[in-house]
This record gives structure tokens, C-alpha cells and sequence, in this order.
């Protein structure tokens, strides 16, 4: 760790965990997603709204603090980037439920229970990840294990498209089955995103 003879704003780091619980919030709800009946579906995306909301507002008070302080913990770009990250796995996750409420999905194709337990494993790794920024350690296997997760997660999305073109769904169907999926597999690759941008800051802080 680098010796530093300025104090450095601290508050981003409980700013980081707060965001990254967050996202642990918005993995259950897409838990709850599967096998809800249609009422229960609209409400679960009013939650899911009601989390992206507050993700937001992390974000923007991330923002807030980053404009206001002169010294930060590390490179104001890695907070930037580790903020807008985290701001995005929580704004794909919420697309997919709210996608899955206006296409009026009753029933999400084999295959979409393991993308959702994938994310929701990232998500609690993320969340345990975030307080180790203060001290840098304990990080390596939390960047590693993710990037395992993302590549699992690339395989299910192929095999659920491989399932979706296979003739068994109508047309319109597969579009809005596709689109669905497709952004789970964007909140995966925003989950990697996140761990390459520890991976960065950790890197220059050693």
C-alpha cells in the first residue's frame, strides 16, 4: 500500500457497500420472479423499481461526494467507473423484470432460473467485496470467482438461445423471450465489469 501524507475522503467506501447491497436486494426480488403468477409479478416490479431508484440515488451521492472532495481514497476515474458499473447492474436488472411484467411473460424458458442464480451469487460476492476497498486485501479470489461466474453465465445464455430457436416457440415470442435474456446476460457481464474495475484500482493501490 502506498504511504499517503494527505487524509483521503472515507466515505466512499461505505458509499460502495451501500450500492453493492443494493444490487443483493434486486437478485432477490429476481429470485421472487420465478414462478409468480401475474399479479404477484407487477408487484415485484414495482419493487424492483422502487430498488433501481434507490440505486440511483447511491450513485448520485457518489457522484456528489467525488465532485466535492479533494483528496479520494483512489483515481477519481476508478471511483467514477466502479459507481457507474454498479449503477448498471441494478438498471439491467431491472429491465429484465420490468420487460418480463409488459410482454406479460407467464411462464420464463428453461435455462433463465440459472442466469438468475448466477447473478445472484455474483451479487452476494460483490457485497462482500466492497468493504475489502478500504484495506485492499482479500480481494484476488473475489475477481477470479466472478470472472468464473461471468463465463458460466455466457454458456447458459447460449444454450437459452440455442432453446429459444429451436422451433418450439412462435416468432413474437422469441423476441420478447430473447430480449430478456439477453439483458440478463448483460447484468453478468456488468457484474465482470465491476470486479475488473477492483481488479484495476487494487492493482494501483499495491
Amino acid at each position: 500500500m502506498r504511504f499517503r501524507l494527505t487524509p483521503r475522503e472515507t466515505s466512499f467506501y461505505d458509499m460502495f457497500a451501500a450500492s453493492a447491497d443494493n444490487i443483493v436486494s434486486g437478485s432477490k426480488l429476481l429470485m421472487e420472479l420465478l414462478g409468480a403468477d401475474s399479479s404477484a409479478k407487477a408487484e415485484i416490479a414495482e419493487r424492483m423499481r422502487a430498488a433501481e431508484h434507490a440505486g440511483d440515488d447511491a450513485t448520485h451521492a457518489i457522484f456528489h461526494q467525488l465532485n466535492s472532495s479533494f483528496i479520494t481514497p483512489f483515481d477519481r476515474e476508478d471511483i467514477y467507473t466502479l459507481a457507474s458499473s454498479l449503477d448498471d447492474i441494478m438498471d439491467f436488472m431491472e429491465e429484465a423484470v420490468d420487460l418480463v411484467v409488459l410482454y406479460n411473460i407467464e411462464k420464463l424458458p428453461r435455462g433463465v432460473e440459472e442466469q438468475i442464480e448466477v447473478l445472484s451469487r455474483a451479487a452476494d460476492l460483490t457485497a462482500e467485496a466492497m468493504p475489502h476497498l478500504r484495506t485492499m486485501n482479500n480481494l484476488t479470489e473475489y475477481w477470479i470467482e466472478i470472472n468464473r461466474l461471468e463465463n458460466q453465465a455466457d454458456q447458459i445464455h447460449r444454450k437459452l438461445l440455442a432453446h429459444l430457436f429451436n422451433g418450439k416457440y412462435d416468432a413474437m415470442d422469441v423476441l420478447k423471450l430473447k430480449q430478456i435474456v439477453d439483458v440478463l446476460e448483460e447484468a453478468a457481464d456488468a457484474f465482470e465489469h465491476v470486479a475488473n474495475t477492483v481488479e484495476t484500482i487494487a492493482v494501483k493501490e499495491s
